[in-house]
């Protein structure tokens, strides 16, 4: 779809807001216009219906045919002073009796006669294009036997429609003029309305990738806004925090890089700078072969929290014995331990369903931390505990405590609370990283917490 076809909000409200005001004008213009229509055409029927009413009395007074004249000449008298009213009175056998100029009243309307009550109008043009309005009904007489005859009254109702005409395209008129001019001005509102929005618009083009700290401006703008403003800014808060750990890791990452490779470099510049016996180059080999190891662990690091991060590792389900690894790992870090001449303890038992691989790469992490960060002579103890909410293996080491201001950056990868600490494997920087995305991907999650008598890392799983 081109962006053209796509329709801006001023656009949307204005057309909704027009069509809106144009409906309900034109209903308005309906209403005002029928109760007009309305109001004539009650009019002539009061008059023709007050017509009837003495056509009926008059007629009452004729006894005789003799009678009948004189009774006439006093309805013909009766409507003198009474323009365009016409009359016409119809014997029962067909025959006119009375009319009076001009009366041409259509056959269907003298068939459609009532005995008594109200009669329905009937609107019909002469055949000089005149229009009327007229009613027909019975009407008896003191001739005894005598059938009764067909009274038919009706009015011209030409002015009526010349002013109805007038008033039609005054109205329709007025009702398009209103209509464009209420458009205009929702028009404005609307753009008045959203000029906040504009506001917003143009801050938000303002920050760039060097311009993450500014923030939308949400105390000038209206509540329906102001919601959409701070989400705005919690969404550019986050982004500052990922670049700034993008930033931050992209930079300890080239700095994990550059020392095995610097030393790769140096050890093979130093050894082609002369001959050397095949033992010398065996050891340069073998120290090269070291640098290799650093950097493929670390390879194999950073590719296993992509992996991560993507969702491409799924766990193996299994009863893992948490017990039983950490006393493997014991065994496997024993010689460190001894090294050192900490103690190391484990209390308590519980089973997980997990990859048993991955938890154990998950422990050997925090073991190994444990054992490089407790001073000689120090303890590390490993506690477990099954609970209603899950199970809970915790390790603790004494030693110096964590600073608070660290504690919240000690999983981020290559992050050191010891900027003096250095090594391979984990001791880049990415063992409590990889541990946190081991524990995560088993639904589960790691804490830690630090006091004056050491440090303790938590993990918990369901």
């Amino acid at each position: 779809m081109r962006l053209s076809e796509h329709k801006s909000i001023t656009f949307r409200l204005t057309l909704l807001f027009s069509s809106a005001s144009t409906l309900v004008l034109l209903l308005l213009g309906f209403l005002i216009g029928g109760s007009v229509e309305q109001h004539f055409v009650e009019q002539d029927m009061a008059v023709l219906t007050g017509k009837l009413a003495l056509a009926r009395h008059t007629l009452e007074k004729v006894h005789s045919r003799h009678d009948l004249d004189s009774v006439l000449q006093q309805l013909d008298d009766s409507l003198v002073g009474h323009h365009g009213l016409a009359l016409v009175i119809v014997g029962p056998g067909g025959e006119t009796l009375f009319a009076t100029s001009g009366a041409d009243f259509p056959q269907a309307l003298l068939d459609r006669h009532v005995q008594a009550g109200v009669p329905q109008p009937t609107v019909w043009k002469t055949k000089q294009g005149t229009p009327f309005r007229g009613i027909a009904a019975m009407a008896r007489t003191s001739i005894e036997g005598a059938a009764p005859v067909v009274v038919a009254l009706a009015t011209d109702i030409s002015h009526h429609e010349q002013y109805m005409d007038s008033f039609r395209l005054t109205l329709w008129t007025v009702v398009i003029l209103a209509a464009l001019l209420t458009g205009f001005l929702g028009w404005i509102a609307v753009r008045r309305g959203l000029a906040p929005l504009q506001a917003i618009k143009r801050e938000a083009a303002g920050i760039t990738a060097h311009r993450l700290d500014a923030r939308l401006a949400t105390d000038s703008i209206p509540a329906e806004l102001a919601e959409l403003a701070e989400t705005l800014n919690a969404m550019l808060a986050r982004l500052e925090d990922s670049f700034q750990r993008l930033s931050d890791f992209s930079s300890d990452l080239a700095h994990e890089l550059r020392t095995p490779i610097s030393n790769l470099m140096t050890e093979t510049q130093v050894a082609l700078t002369r001959t050397r016996s095949v033992s010398e180059y065996r050891e340069v080999l073998a120290s090269n072969v070291e640098e290799y190891e650093r950097l493929a662990r670390m390879v194999g690091d950073m590719l296993f929290l992509a992996q991560a991060e993507n969702g491409l590792i799924v766990p193996n389900r299994e009863p893992v014995d948490l017990a039983a690894q950490v006393r493997e790992l014991f065994d496997f870090f024993d010689a460190l331990a001894e090294e050192k001449a900490l103690h190391l303890s484990l209390t308590g038992a519980g089973s997980v369903s997990g990859d048993k691989l991955m938890l154990r790469r998950a422990l050997a992490n925090l073991i190994s931390n444990a054992i490089r960060h407790t001073p000689v002579g120090g303890s590390i103890r490993i506690r477990i505990e099954t609970t209603d909410e899950g199970t809970i293996l915790a390790v603790e080491n004494t030693g110096d405590p964590i600073p608070q201001e660290q504690l919240s950056r000690i999983f981020d990868r290559f992050y050191r609370a010891d900027p003096a600490r250095h090594g391979g494997g984990e001791g880049a920087g990415l063992g409590l990283a990889i541990t946190r995305t081991i524990l995560r991907a088993h639904g589960g999650e790691i804490s830690v917490r630090s006091g004056i008598d050491g440090v303790c890392f938590e993990m918990r799983m369901g």
